[in-house]
């Protein structure tokens, strides 16, 4: 693989790790598609959504700072332990566990069975469908005010779902916010930074764990497909949050859906190999 192979996977990282499309699933049906059919590899995936989840970084830096500022001073008295930003921080590490601890125990599952291009398929289809009916039926009143222990928790296990190639890390939270009533706007902007030490967890960790290990990009490949990466989740998330606070998510169920069904169709046909 080549510099092309690498700046077209950082564009498709970039494009589709904040829609609730499936950033896992693209790149794994673009390794089968792309010249020489080849996994990109561990280190590539994990600097690439490293590079992505430093778009949410810089796009709600003045949000992180505030709520890491106000979580600190509330460990030392310095700022009431209900203070909204203080709680956010309570939130945003209750609800990270459940990925954390689901990522350690199904390792070895995630890395081999769950990448299977017929679970890929399968999980676009169902939860594209479940994307759409929360949508339709979620009250949409509650905001991130109102958000409670036990939906950060639930939000976590929705978030842990995207472990499964398919599901999506930020449609899989954002479904979850919709069942429980809250506005799309602000169960995206939690999925978003519920997401940052989830991402920036597991990125590291994959990155220190395949450092050694030969994959088909070279350094400065990678490097070039992350800062594509970082350029265009930057501007996808303006586009999203934009969205979002106007119109529904029917063209990402739509398009879930429709590619689910054309991955069945190839993996039935022979084309693509499971």
């Amino acid at each position: 693989m080549h510099f092309f192979e690498a700046i077209i996977l950082g564009l498709v990282q970039g494009l589709t790790e904040f829609l609730p499309v499936s950033s896992s699933a693209h790149l794994r049906i673009l390794g089968e598609l792309l010249p020489g059919a080849e996994d990109p590899g561990a280190a590539f995936t994990a600097i690439t959504q490293i590079g992505t989840e430093a778009a949410v970084v810089v796009f709600f830096w003045r949000d992180i700072v505030r709520i890491i500022g106000q979580w600190f001073r509330s460990l030392v008295g310095k700022a009431p332990r209900n203070d909204p930003d203080a709680r956010m921080g309570w939130l945003i590490i209750i609800g990270s566990i459940p990925i954390v601890v689901l990522g350690l125990l199904f390792q070895d599952q995630i890395e081999t069975v769950f990448r299977s291009m017929w679970i890929v398929a399968i999980m676009l289809i169902v939860f594209g469908v479940l994307l759409g009916i929360a949508d339709m039926v979620g009250a949409k009143r509650r905001e991130l005010k109102d958000l409670t222990v036990g939906h950060g928790v639930a939000f976590g296990f929705a978030q842990a779902l995207a472990l499964v190639p398919g599901v999506s890390r930020s449609g899989g939270t954002i479904t979850m916010g919709l069942f429980l009533g809250y506005k799309r706007a602000d169960a995206a902007r939690y999925a978003f930074l519920l997401a940052i030490p989830a991402v920036f967890g597991s990125g590291f960790y994959q990155l220190f764990k395949s450092w050694d290990v030969q994959g088909p990009f070279s350094l400065p490949e990678t490097l070039v497909a992350t800062v594509i990466a970082f350029a265009v989740a930057l501007g996808v998330i303006a586009f999203f949050m934009n969205w979002i606070s106007k119109r529904s998510f029917l063209p990402f169920v739509i398009y879930r859906i429709a590619l689910g069904t054309v991955l069945i169709v190839l993996l039935s046909m022979g084309v693509l190999q499971p």
